[in-house]
């Protein structure tokens, strides 16, 4: 456990507030980059993307007079990190292009019940048999969002499950990253990940790049803000408190997101979608009342 992280009631409770906080700007940026895809080449996006955020990064590093690079940045947990932020921003970038900004947004939902089994797995965090129960009760609920097998399966959701698990591995790999290396430069290589993630669909599906009018230059802009304030949010939420107790706030993402989806993009709701949605989120309530009911037993 890195020394910034600090396991308690009050640390955790300020890492659920960065974690909403997060959310809420996430799906802000998620519909900015859902319209600026339908004005130009998903990799052109996801490049301009990447590189205006990590410019912002550079920026704020530059400001405040800190390194662009410390040779922890080639550890094994940031090559690990960056593999996953690179194939977690291309295939959800492609589901939010590709597929309903609401569906997209709910499968993702299932990330925390990801971490939190990874929390159990490689940082040994304690996850008794009814925490382990809420996750695959959480992971039935993406099994009936994307209902495979039914005539209504689009194998274009496999998309956000993909995009679902790398962001999973990234959030862990960033808890394992050394301490030197601060939510700045985590941020500033994230989002040259996403950059890179661009440059990689370009090679595998090339289409003309097409210069940006003014609506959809300021979709870019609203994303590559919103994004870079949302990445800072997540990092600092991620090393504020234990994993188990932080993440199940992610369910947050899901109001965000379906609302913009109905209100920008005339989105509805279907059935089994408000049924997965609700596995998925009581699964991260019922996480989040377990973890505190086991840190209280145990501090008592």
């Amino acid at each position: 456990m890195t020394p910034d992280i600090l396991p308690n009631e009050r640390a955790n409770m300020l890492g659920a507030v960065w974690m909403v906080a997060a959310m809420a700007l996430f799906a802000v940026e998620d519909s900015f980059i859902k319209a600026a895809s339908q004005t130009m080449p998903v990799w052109q996006v996801l490049i301009i993307f990447g590189l205006g955020g990590a410019l912002v990064f550079a920026g704020l590093l530059l400001h405040r007079r800190l390194p662009l690079f410390v040779p922890e940045v080639v550890s094994r947990p940031m090559r690990i990190r960056a593999f996953f932020e690179v194939s977690g921003r291309l295939f959800y970038v492609l589901a939010l292009a590709l597929t309903p900004l609401s569906s997209a947004t709910v499968i993702l939902q299932a990330t925390p019940l990801l971490v939190v089994a990874g929390a159990a797995l490689v940082f040994g965090e304690r996850v008794g048999w009814r925490r382990w129960t809420a996750i695959f009760v959480g992971m039935a609920g993406v099994v009936v969002i994307i209902q495979p097998g039914a005539d209504s399966f689009s194998p274009l959701s496999i998309l956000a499950l993909l995009g679902m698990v790398g962001f999973a591995g990234r959030d862990l790999a960033s808890r394992a990253a050394p301490a030197a290396i601060g939510t700045l430069l985590l941020g500033l290589y994230g989002f040259l990940a996403v950059a890179i993630a661009g440059v990689i669909f370009a090679a595998w599906q090339p289409e003309i790049a097409v210069w940006p009018d003014t609506r959809g230059a300021c979709y870019l802009i609203g994303a590559i803000l919103g994004g870079a304030v949302a990445y800072s949010c997540l990092m600092r939420a991620m090393r504020t408190g234990e994993v188990s107790a932080v993440t199940p706030f992610r369910y947050t993402r899901l109001l965000f997101g379906i609302s913009l989806g109905i209100v920008l993009f005339g989105e509805r709701l279907t059935a089994p979608m408000i049924l997965g949605s609700g596995l998925i989120v009581a699964s991260g309530i019922f996480i989040l009342w377990r973890t505190r009911k086991v840190s209280e037993d145990s501090n008592g």
